[in-house]
């Protein structure tokens, strides 16, 4: 039966968004066809819409897409004789009731989801290159649009457009044999389904979709992704430091929203809200990763937000240790966004001119990364060099900030040419 609220558009393609990765891993356990789940689910999201806008959002959104996915899957079958070998697959798939019926409130919520960790290995195909697989995994599973991905591994949005429709093209081949990893294949795969939860946490945290589109629940299913995959390997050092990393980062959501719904910088946060449960949990983590003498890149990056966490204010936040983690980083997982953060933590515990001198070894390779240019912008301004700051903002401002940033940078523009004004010698 459908809720008696109705709600907005923005607030149905959120409820969808977030149903994609369940919905899409159910049809694929079923049918074993990824562009038959995804064409099932398009289906079931133009229905929804139709339905849930005039009647208001079933009680048990996931469920109520999934059978209206399946029946649009089983009735694709029938009318494609191109698809006539997987009749018999549907054929076991039992036929469902009316989504608005009772009995689907009582379908089992966490034997759906078990199936996006399951999807998730089988994307992980041994024969493709590692980051198609994850971006592949983020483009079906997730439904993320190619420039967040792009901007994920900070490429080109048409260079990533491109490796995706390889990716498919090679998946197609195998996916009529999807099957469930062993626990041999699945421990071949652990760092590719690792790195596609952090980056599913990722895309929900740093809201880039704009600024009032944080998903927590995508950060939760994140976490529960975690949670699963550190029960089938409880002894991985770095799968500890994953579900860690994510459970310090997320602990701060309450405070990181200000009543306009606008993103609240780390400094400026309220620390009283941040959840205390969830940095002891993720501190409990880290301590033990760290016990195993198995360095990894997730435990480190734990070990910044722990420092993070541990202060009381933020001018009490230990840099020179953050630093320190991030030159572990480096070595670790050597790329120019960690170069870029290390920089950073170097500006807070030495100085600008030290942060700008690191910079310099990064600069081509960030040449097209928004938070580069705002970074060198910031550091310019603060050794009084407002010219060159104003024009690494102005350089920032072509790379498609959102609103909210773009207002930022215009701001911080004003101000350095105010600054610029007054350091001016004058005339007389």
């Amino acid at each position: 039966m459908p809720d008696e609220g109705l709600v907005t558009s923005a607030g149905l393609e959120a409820i969808l968004a977030n149903a994609r990765p369940r919905v899409i891993a159910a049809l694929v356990r079923h049918f074993n066809s990824v562009d038959l789940a995804e064409d099932a689910f398009q289906d079931a999201c133009e229905k929804a819409v139709r339905t849930w806008t005039d009647d208001g959002v079933a009680r048990d959104p996931t469920a109520w897409l999934i059978v209206v996915a399946r029946r649009s899957a089983i009735d694709g079958i029938r009318k494609s004789r191109r698809r006539v070998g997987l009749l018999e697959a549907a054929a076991s798939v039992d036929e469902q009731p009316d989504p608005e019926e009772e009995l689907l409130l009582q379908l089992d919520q966490d034997e759906l989801r078990d199936d996006v960790l399951r999807l998730m290995f089988m994307c992980c195909q041994p024969d493709l290159p590692l980051h198609d697989q994850l971006a592949l995994a983020l483009k079906v599973i997730a439904g993320f649009p190619v420039d967040n991905i792009a901007r994920a591994f900070v490429v080109q949005p048409k260079a990533m457009e491109q490796r995706i429709t390889r990716a498919k093209k090679k998946a197609a081949s195998v996916a009529t044999r999807l099957e469930t990893p062993t626990l041999q294949e699945r421990a071949r795969r652990l760092n590719a389904v690792s790195l596609m939860i952090y980056l599913l946490f990722n895309e929900g945290y740093t809201a880039s979709g704009g600024d009032t589109h944080i998903r927590e629940e995508l950060c939760e299913e994140a976490i529960r992704l975690a949670r699963l995959l550190l029960m089938l390997f409880p002894a991985q050092a770095e799968v500890m430091g994953l579900l860690a990393l994510c459970l310090l980062q997320h602990s701060r959501r309450r405070a990181r929203i200000g009543e306009d719904g606008k993103l609240i910088a780390l400094e400026d946060q309220d620390r009283g809200k941040w959840e205390q449960s969830a940095i002891s949990e993720g501190r409990a983590l880290l301590e033990k990763a760290l016990r195993h003498g198995r360095p990894g890149a997730y435990q480190v990056q734990a070990a910044i937000a722990a420092v993070h966490c541990a202060a009381p204010a933020s001018d009490e936040t230990d840099w020179r240790e953050i630093e320190q983690l991030y030159a572990a980083l480096e070595q670790l997982q050597p790329s120019p966004v960690v170069s870029l953060n290390r920089a950073v933590a170097m500006s807070k515990a030495f100085s600008a001119e030290a942060a700008l001198r690191h910079l310099g070894s990064v600069a081509d390779s960030l040449s097209n990364y928004i938070y580069y240019h705002t970074t060198l912008a910031s550091l310019l301004a603060e050794t009084e060099q407002f010219d060159a700051a104003a024009a690494a903002y102005e350089r920032a401002l072509q790379l498609g900030p959102t609103e909210q940033q773009a207002g930022h940078i215009r701001e911080r523009m004003r101000f350095c040419e105010k600054r610029r004004i007054k350091s001016a010698p004058s005339v007389g």
